[in-house]
């Protein structure tokens, strides 16, 4: 029985235990788990084509309109603040407004904005431009912050068994829009100009709307009256939040910084720029469904993937510039090296987060249900958005004040090494749940 009051949503057979769903494959699927698959995968797709095409040229168009590299950071960051509070929003009332209505509305205005975002270079430049891209900027995350929460929540609920496989395996489509989005954003602007990229992505956005809201499946929930403090405060979430944060800010300090440095220091056009975020996301999209599968076949190893993905990024970012005292030529090659590793080190470390922070909470008397999903897509959307706000901000910070090299070395010791010798040395062992978060497995609720 499921205590959450839950009365719709797809249900997966029950095996004869953690091992059977463990085995679980994606190769038997059902047409609403299917259709969700479809819909999550156009989500995350349409937004980080729309999120990454800004890095190889905005910053340079931003320059010319009068930003300083502080302020560009400062767009960049924006985006996450806000995406960071609506999250928390749209985690607690998900269910009251409906996740499919979320979910639409949610890309529906984000399609929009990304149009809107195509016209900036006619605004004069100086404030109004600023804060236009302020504007536009801060709409869109709270577009986004809908659209991400509901995916995520009934994404979970379609299918519990296998929650960090599919996740894992949706990185595909976010590494995909990661891949595409800079060289395409390169191109098109190189080709057709400054509105071209924003206007043919805005279009497609929009086109996935109806799409969208004709396949996704309905999910109905009752209200469960439930505290994102009580479970921020449990300490191996706590944790956990801190790793997704670093991760993501170690993401959002290259996008103000790396097309800056890589012009300046390599004289490369806008279009090999986009390249080269290409290094590192392309990796991510090819190691992310792995880390997903044995983190669902073999949870003991999450921890150490937590551990030791942390410490390679910190590596990673102390060699691509690299760090002044070690006296190694910056070159083209290793950035690009640094950068790949740092996409399967970022896949080791964050794809076992949203697992465990889900059985922790139902170890700790979360009921099982949309509600605490929707709670916890909120909280991990939520801490992935602090991390995307520090990024950016104190990158094109220090960018300015004591150049990439330094900047990029203080941030992956900081967010990096220095979180995972924490984790190494904590008093109280990081474990799996000894009740593993599938439905017919925890102490909460049987099929």
């Amino acid at each position: 029985m499921d205590t959450s009051g839950d009365t719709e949503g797809p249900r997966l057979p029950e095996g004869d235990g953690p091992a059977e769903s463990a085995r679980e494959t994606l190769s038997r699927l059902s047409r609403e788990q299917l259709l969700v698959l479809i819909s999550a995968a156009s989500m995350n797709l349409g937004s980080m084509l729309c999120y990454s095409i800004l890095g190889p040229f905005f910053p340079k168009e931003a320059k010319k309109k009068g930003a300083g590299n502080t302020i560009i950071g400062m767009m960049f960051g924006c985006y996450a603040l806000f995406e960071f509070l609506a999250t928390l929003l749209f985690g607690k009332y998900l269910v009251h407004i409906g996740a499919k209505f979320m979910f639409g509305a949610g890309m529906f205005v984000s399609g929009g904005v990304t149009i809107l975002f195509g016209i900036l270079d006619q605004v004069p430049e100086g404030p109004i431009f600023i804060a236009m891209c302020f504007l536009l900027r801060i709409i869109d995350a709270i577009s986004f912050a809908a659209a991400i929460t509901a995916s995520f929540a009934i994404l979970i609920k379609a299918f519990p068994n296998n929650v960090a496989t599919v996740l894992g395996s949706l990185e595909i489509f976010s590494g995909l829009g990661l891949v595409l989005g800079p060289p395409l954003g390169g191109f098109l602007y190189q080709s057709f100009g400054y509105e071209f990229p924003f206007i043919f992505l805005g279009c497609i956005i929009l086109l996935m709307v109806p799409l969208n809201l004709y396949i996704l499946p309905n999910f109905e929930s009752t209200p469960v009256k439930q505290s994102f403090w009580k479970l921020i405060s449990l300490t191996k979430i706590t944790l956990i939040t801190f790793v997704i944060n670093s991760l993501s800010a170690c993401f959002g300090f290259l996008d103000p910084t790396l097309s800056l440095f890589v012009l300046k220091k390599f004289n490369l056009p806008a279009g090999y720029v986009g390249l080269i975020f290409l290094s590192m996301a392309l990796p991510y999209t090819i190691s992310s469904p792995l880390f997903g599968l044995l983190s669902d076949k073999m949870p003991h190893l999450r921890k150490w993937f937590l551990v030791f993905g942390n410490i390679i990024t910190a590596v990673c970012y102390v060699l691509l510039g690299p760090m002044p005292v070690l006296h190694i030529k910056s070159q083209l090659w290793l950035l690009v090296l640094m950068l790949a590793v740092n996409g399967i080190s970022a896949g080791m470390s964050l794809i076992p987060t949203f697992p465990e922070i889900l059985s922790c909470a139902y170890d700790n008397g979360f009921e099982e249900g949309l509600s605490t999903l929707a709670l916890v897509s909120g909280l991990f959307s939520a801490m992935w958005s602090v991390g995307a706000f520090i990024g950016p901000t104190l990158g094109g910070f220090l960018y300015e004040k004591i150049g990439f090299e330094w900047a990029a070395a203080i941030q992956g010791i900081s967010d990096g090494l220095v979180l995972s010798v924490g984790v190494l040395k904590e008093k109280k062992k990081i474990e799996t749940s000894k009740f593993p978060w599938h439905r017919g497995g925890t102490k909460y609720s049987h099929a």
